[in-house]
């Protein structure tokens, strides 16, 4: 059972989020061979001033 986790910032639209949930189904799908009824994802969502690039957070870097 492919088990696909990710980790986004806070913020997106509902219907983004099935829209990442069904494509990234789809690619694991295609990709693996696997039984969409086996495939499971997960969202993980931060809040910005949690999440950091390039040594700011985002929260930081958006206010910039």
């Amino acid at each position: 059972m492919p088990i696909i986790d990710v980790t986004i910032i806070e913020g997106r639209s509902r219907e983004k989020k099935a829209a990442l949930i069904a494509e990234l189904t789809d690619a694991a799908v295609r990709a693996l061979d696997a039984p969409i009824a086996a495939v499971r994802v997960i969202i993980r969502e931060v809040p910005p001033e949690h999440f950091g690039a390039a040594g700011i957070s985002k929260a930081d870097a958006a206010n910039s």
